[in-house]
Parts: structure tokens; sequence; C-alpha cells
């Protein structure tokens, strides 16, 4: 009965729009990258050091370094040296920035909010 019940939850949890989904599950996959993504939606012009993003973000300047590299690499963001400092942004690509604004407008909705949070914590497994 267990595995019927955890099929069920499954398939409700994944009642979603397909690019959201598959953004929760590859780029925004923890609750650190999810503050981060909504950063910068909210301060879209902003370039700033690990330091000073851990700091607006209330979060560890150890642990932000390595999700803002993870949200690079998946195209979320963009680093690059000013002064040789590492300088993070968000991405250009209107895309990947329609894709930004989608999740975060979705967000505003407590439905889509239990599910997105399902899938990080299931992919933390």
């Amino acid at each position: 009965m267990a595995i019927q019940s955890d099929d069920f939850t499954a398939k409700l949890m994944d009642d979603m729009d397909a690019r959201l989904l598959d953004f929760i599950k590859t780029k925004v996959n923890s609750f650190i990258k999810w503050d981060l993504v909504r950063f910068f939606y909210e301060n879209p012009n902003t370039t700033d050091s690990v330091e000073n993003i851990a700091k607006y973000a209330g979060r560890n300047t150890a642990a932000v370094q390595s999700e803002l590299k993870q949200l690079v690499e998946s195209g979320v963001m963009v680093m690059q040296l000013v002064d040789d400092l590492p300088v993070y942004s968000l991405a250009s690509d209107e895309e990947m920035r329609r894709l930004v604004d989608k999740f975060i407008l979705a967000c505003e909705d407590r439905h889509f909010r239990v599910k997105a949070v399902y899938h990080i914590i299931r992919g933390m497994r």
C-alpha cells in the first residue's frame, strides 16, 4: 500500500509545467539556489561578489559560493572577473530570464511552492 501511495504522491507533485519541473530538478534544486534566484529576480541589474551576495541573502559565504558556481554551470547566472574578483549576475539570456520570471511568479501560488519544496527535498535524498 505504501508503494501505491508514493506513486500517487509523485504523480500529484509532478503535475506542473514541464519546463518548471525541469528547472526545479536541474537548476534550482536547493533552498539556497531558490533564495539566490529570488534575490536576483528582485534585483535583476545586480552584479556583486560572493561575500556581498551571501550577506544580502543571509547565508554562509562558502555555501553561497558553491551554489552560485552551480547556477553559473546551469546557465542561470553568469560570472565575470572585475579586477581579478569574481562577480555574479543573472544571465542575460532572454529565454533563461523568462524561465526565472515564470518560476518566481509561479511561487506566488501556495500549491506550486509545496510541489517545489517536495522536489527539492526529494532531490536531497
